[in-house]
């Protein structure tokens, strides 16, 4: 009786008090009174005999919905929980420390599904419809969001959050997680203040837009930073801080904004810092001229499995973007502008780790070379199934150190000695 007494109540706020979601943000108070007062109607109406505890419990659920997030709320609240993915409406899973779980959370129908979805998209610019059915969206709190509903996805609505973390802010924060340790973390701060181009690599779930978050936070508080992203995600804290976010077309199939559209025009902002979410075509050329013409610092993500492969990666990107450059021209753009590449993974035990450091360190025969300053050797995966390994240190000194010098950045060159 409860499920259909909440889907009448439901069809009737939605059909009969559509003037309550035409002021902006959802008002709580009235909501609740318009709820309260078609559920008495209907129980008088009908002699429903509920109890207070009952009717709590309805309008409860029914404000979640509306006004929150459904059956999932409590999933986005609880902190130990960093990924939660929904199969259509009888499948819940989420991530917690590093693993993934089913829960016994359902939603009533698809119908109830895509009203949580709606809610979901409501507060943003983009859209999810048969002729647009996927998008990728961000909620207030930084998490990301991606949706994709039928005829794609086969067994109803899939949803897949990607929770951000309010909890992980300063690079103690990630030496506590066992992420990297405290030389790499010293380095890796006086790169970000020397201005040293780095790439942050590696496949999803990496927790790569984290660690940037995290050391992005270290950029001057005077520099005027750019970000540009597919689906916002970085949140600084500096006061100059300007965020371009890219357009999906509408519904006419006009009006998109591309990433590499929003980078060409941030090079006419006056950019101390460019930060780019994520490489995924022709703005890779671009950034690599970008930081070969003056605008150094710069720092984005791009999706690779290992140092290697995010130039071979990169060279791809570039050369099907159908721009008129060889594989040469690109080695030598890659080799003059990029200084590092940061990979990070998810090991077998649900741990992430920044598995290497490696600098990028010129060209050789046509060929880029590349060294590893820090890596993540393996030593084992005990019987609990933890992976166990330390950090080595290669023993090479990065060639921009000198950057670090002239920039009175201070750093011990004890912590690159071989070990």
């Amino acid at each position: 009786m409860t499920k259909a007494l909440k889907d009448r109540i439901r069809q009737k706020i939605v059909a009969d008090h559509g003037a309550l979601f035409s002021k902006g943000e959802l008002n709580f108070k009235d909501f609740e009174n318009v709820a309260k007062q078609i559920l008495d109607n209907i129980a008088y109406n009908e002699g429903l005999s509920l109890s207070a505890e009952e009717k709590n419990k309805i309008i409860n659920e029914l404000l979640d919905e509306f006004i929150g997030l459904g059956p999932i709320k409590k999933l986005l609240e609880d902190p130990s929980i960093s990924e939660i993915m929904v199969v259509g409406p009888d499948k819940v899973y989420i991530e917690r420390n590093g693993k993934d779980e089913v829960t016994n959370i359902t939603f009533e129908n698809e119908g109830h599904l895509m009203q949580v979805i709606f809610r979901i998209l409501e507060p943003t610019r983009r859209r999810v419809d048969e002729s647009y059915p996927h998008v990728d969206v961000g909620l207030k709190d930084g998490s990301r969001v991606n949706i994709i509903i039928p005829p794609l996805a086969l067994d109803g609505p899939v949803v897949t959050i990607r929770k951000f973390s309010k909890e992980i802010k300063m690079v103690d924060d990630l030496i506590k997680l066992d992420t990297l340790d405290r030389h790499m973390a010293d380095f890796l701060v006086g790169c970000i203040k020397a201005k040293i181009n780095i790439i942050f690599a590696g496949p999803t779930g990496a927790g790569k837009t984290t660690t940037l978050n995290v050391l992005s936070s270290y950029l001057p508080e005077e520099d005027r930073i750019v970000t540009i992203e597919d689906t916002a995600e970085l949140h600084l804290n500096q006061r100059h801080v300007v965020r371009l976010e890219a357009r999906q077309a509408n519904i006419e199939g006009r009006g998109e904004v591309t990433i590499r559209e929003l980078f060409k025009n941030s090079l006419h902002m006056r950019p101390d810092r460019i930060i780019l979410g994520e490489i995924r075509g022709g703005e890779a050329l671009d950034l690599l001229q970008a930081i070969c013409s003056g605008h150094t610092g710069s720092l984005a993500v791009i999706h690779a499995n290992a140092p290697q492969e995010v130039i071979y990666r990169i060279e791809t990107l570039i050369l099907t973007s159908g721009l008129s450059i060889t594989q040469e021209a690109i080695r030598r753009q890659i080799a003059v502008a990029l200084n590092l590449i940061v990979q990070q993974e998810q090991l077998a035990d649900g741990t992430r780790k920044i598995t290497h450091i490696t600098e990028i360190r010129g060209l050789k025969d046509g060929e880029i070379i590349m060294e590893d300053i820090f890596t993540y050797d393996i030593d084992k995966v005990d019987s609990k199934g933890r992976v166990i390994g330390k950090w080595i240190t290669s023993g090479i000194t990065p060639l921009f150190l000198s950057k670090f010098k002239k920039l009175g950045i201070a750093i011990s060159e004890d912590i690159f000695r071989k070990g």
